[in-house]
């Protein structure tokens, strides 16, 4: 199969790439902290271009960092299926990342939902796979209200909304209408995201800034409670950060804990709208 390009991606879809390609890489190593079979294929069969990804300098660090995300978020969508076997997850801006396969294949109650913007889930389905029961795929920007009608069948349903690395690339605006109109049609819904400080922001796009990811970054804030306080019924259960418990991937930095501490940088907030459904 040929390589395709990528120059049918708007520069936003392109961010796929760069998640799909380090999940593969870490996949193949002995200590592996995830498994992800379908981004090794991917990657290793030249299906699509990762030039411009391989361009990025990732260090020991940034890459542990960046799988340990992913596996945390993985961790909040499995404990929250534990506790509703059969809720409906939405997984936004999914690109094409396995966490269905990963965290609920094997629960038949599920509902899950899998949304990205259009060339993205054409993708998907191409290379990944299609629909079938208790999964789907909604080919949309989270910023509009198409897939709404789609998920609202199951109001009656504990809900989980999941955004890994996603939310930093809108405006605080664009965040905070869809973080309102979460709470306004889902009530006792749950919502899992990694926020960025604003100097993160600023340093994340000075890295890339020689990279296709130049300038995307946009939204960052200090604390989880800014959140809350966009309106009621907005509450803030936990959050996660590196080095908050020991990680062997991270001894050899363990120096840095008290930074991190101290400065709490790139963490994962863990939100719940209204009371919780029982």
């Amino acid at each position: 199969m040929s390589a395709i390009t990528n120059q049918n991606l708007s520069d936003l879809s392109e961010t796929y790439l760069a998640p799909l390609y380090w999940k593969a890489m870490e996949s193949q190593r002995p200590d592996a902290m995830i498994k992800d079979e379908k981004a090794v294929e991917l990657v290793t069969q030249g299906i699509l271009d990762f030039s411009g990804v391989r361009q990025i300098h990732m260090n020991e660090l940034f890459n542990a960092m960046r799988i340990i995300f992913t596996r945390e978020m993985d961790r909040y969508a499995r404990d929250f299926l534990i506790r509703h076997p059969d809720a409906v997850v939405v997984h936004i801006g999914c690109g094409l990342d396995s966490r269905f396969e990963r965290v609920a294949k094997s629960n038949s109650r599920v509902e899950w939902y899998d949304i990205d913007l259009p060339e993205v889930i054409a993708l998907r389905r191409r290379f990944i796979s299609d629909e079938r029961e208790c999964y789907h795929m909604l080919a949309c920007s989270v910023l509009e209200d198409d897939w709404l009608e789609a998920v609202k069948v199951h109001s009656q349903r504990p809900f989980l909304f999941l955004a890994e690395t996603v939310f930093v690339y809108f405006t605080e605006a664009q965040v905070k209408s869809l973080v309102l109109k979460l709470r306004d049609h889902f009530s006792g819904a749950e919502l899992v995201f990694d926020g960025w400080r604003p100097f993160e922001v600023w340093i994340g796009n000075r890295y890339l800034s020689n990279s296709q990811f130049a300038g995307l970054m946009r939204w960052g804030f200090w604390h989880g409670q800014e959140i809350e306080g966009w309106g009621d019924s907005i509450h803030l259960l936990d959050e996660w950060g590196f080095f908050d418990q020991p990680e062997p991937r991270l001894d050899s930095f363990r120096w840095m804990a008290p930074l991190f501490r101290m400065f709490k940088p790139m963490r994962i907030f863990h939100f719940q709208f209204g009371k919780a459904i029982e």
